[in-house]
């Protein structure tokens, strides 16, 4: 029965029952390894940086209020910070690995020469996303990987549909025209 109930009742539930707060974790516990993972491309610290989030937000659950967004779009927020701290406190530059995306090719690839011709346009693309400033890669990844509408990025970005929309669309150019000036 748990499992059929809205998310703001869970939620709520979830401020006195751990076993609510368990339900919400199954529901979410994937969406936000897998942002975590193509943020910072590691598995074991985006395990870590997942169980933190999760550990967070029960922490807090008490304190959550909806505002009309999602407990999604809180948990993302949460992870978010969480993952912008480690690639901080690492000083590392801000990329994802995109490693395990499968991007697919228009062609028969069948042919050698076209495993070989994809296989380079896959890094040539993977290396342009690399480039890109953080929040464009976190806007791929919620669009591209987690199929999220406009809407719900921006819930989690913290923007209106109408900027999503229009970083979505600058990031595609800026793609191209990296991908453009290094020939392909």
């Amino acid at each position: 029965m748990a499992e059929t109930e809205s998310e703001e009742t869970l939620v709520e539930r979830a401020k006195e029952d751990p076993t609510a707060f368990g339900v919400l974790y199954k529901r979410y516990v994937r969406k936000i390894y897998n942002y975590a993972y193509y943020r910072i491309g590691n598995r074991h610290d985006a395990e870590d940086l997942t169980a933190r989030t999760f550990y967070r937000a029960l922490a807090n659950i008490d304190r959550y209020q909806s505002r009309g967004l999602p407990f999604s779009a809180w948990l993302y927020r949460i992870a978010h910070n969480l993952v912008a701290n480690w690639l901080r406190d690492r000083s590392r530059r801000k990329v994802i690995s995109l490693d395990g995306l499968a991007l697919t090719s228009q062609r028969d690839g069948s042919a050698p020469e076209y495993q070989t011709e994809a296989n380079e346009e896959r890094e040539a693309l993977l290396e342009a996303i690399k480039r890109l400033p953080s929040d464009r890669q976190q806007l791929l990844i919620l669009k591209l990987m987690e199929g999220m509408s406009n809407v719900e990025i921006g819930q989690v970005m913290g923007r209106s549909e109408g900027a999503i929309k229009s970083l979505y669309y600058r990031t595609l150019i800026a793609l191209r025209e990296d991908l453009e000036k290094r020939g392909f």
